[in-house]
């Protein structure tokens, strides 16, 4: 069978365009299934809406599915089954349209450990057929120092740490404007400083008008720096949604402030007082279904000294347990 023209595959590209799609959503999945040979079922029929603008958490433990999703969508494996569109085209088929409003650091960079971190970046931005050559250097250095590698610029990329290698990644995803830039565990290997200067980079892109969709296994990066969630467990969908509206759904925690939290911690079980965690002075666990002030009454009865009783608001996490009755793994 001949190869379509140019002017075909213009029009069926023309045909298979959503801009008001692309406008409200920069990803959206319907049914999105892979089933690897042998019989592993690594992502299960999902359904999954990214807003534009936003950031967009991808949030499950290792194995849950996020990289297999984040490989279908970038067009490098073809889906079992289902559907998938990111900037409003179909993927894989839409790939040469998509992938160059795309930045993408996927499993960790691909680098040449016997270059430098800007020769690395240079060769980076020569394989891209819409990169001005003109300007290249000056787009490197600025990517490097983006990032914080600028000092660490000239030396080899084999001797960079895993931190630095993510910034290097990172650095490579940002040589050009993106629509979308799509990160799969962008702080792994970094250090708490550098954790919070890759944060305060994803929410300036944010603020600039980039879409970010952010996989991670640690919650607090999640609710830290994400405006917009899913969570993923075993290869399936549980929710998505406002991270606000995430941790709303779920109930927070009792905490009583007692100088006698072994007899505080007593009353509240007999109180229906589920999952009682004693740390200190202070009391912890999941409220019942009763009024709280008759609860605080039994403490007071019982002799309790209360110094404090409050209602903390749900975290991300507890969200996540409610959710799938089971711990999250954040050290990974």
């Amino acid at each position: 069978m001949d190869e379509p023209s140019a002017r075909e595959r213009d029009s069926g590209d023309a045909a298979e365009r959503d801009p008001q799609d692309a406008r409200a959503h920069v990803i959206a999945t319907r049914g999105l299934t892979k089933r690897y040979r042998g019989g592993q079922l690594a992502v299960d029929g999902l359904d999954l809406t990214v807003p534009a603008g936003s950031v967009f958490g991808f949030l499950g433990p290792n194995g849950s599915g996020k990289t297999t999703t984040i490989r279908m969508l970038m067009g490098l494996i073809e889906p079992t089954s289902g559907t998938a569109r990111v900037l409003g085209r179909p993927m894989p088929r839409a790939t040469r349209a998509v992938l160059p409003q795309v930045g993408a650091l996927i499993e960790g960079p691909a680098l040449y450990g016997f270059l430098s971190g800007r020769d690395n970046l240079l060769r980076y931005d020569a394989a891209d057929p819409t990169a001005d050559p003109r300007t290249r250097r000056a787009r490197v250095a600025a990517a490097l120092d983006r990032v914080g590698l600028a000092a660490a610029a000239g030396k080899k990329a084999r001797a960079y740490s895993l931190g630095m290698k993510q910034r290097l990644g990172l650095a490579a995803a940002l040589l050009q404007p993106r629509r979308l830039l799509v990160l799969d565990e962008p702080t792994n290997g970094l250090d708490p400083q550098g954790m919070r200067e890759i944060r305060a980079l994803i929410r300036e892109l944010a603020s600039d008008g980039t879409t970010v969709f952010l996989s991670s296994h640690l919650l607090d990066e999640i609710e830290q720096v994400c405006t917009h969630a899913a969570v993923m467990t075993q290869g399936r969908l549980v929710t998505q949604g406002a991270v606000a509206d995430l941790a709303a759904g779920a109930r927070g925690r009792l905490a009583v402030t007692t100088p006698d939290p072994g007899e505080a911690a007593r009353v509240l079980k007999e109180q229906g007082v589920g999952d009682v965690t004693v740390d200190g002075d202070r009391v912890t666990g999941e409220p019942p279904a009763q009024d709280l002030a008759e609860v605080n009454a039994a403490l007071v009865a019982a002799g309790v000294r209360v110094r404090g009783f409050t209602l903390e608001q749900a975290s991300l996490e507890d969200a996540f347990v409610a959710l799938t009755g089971e711990g999250f793994d954040v050290a990974g």
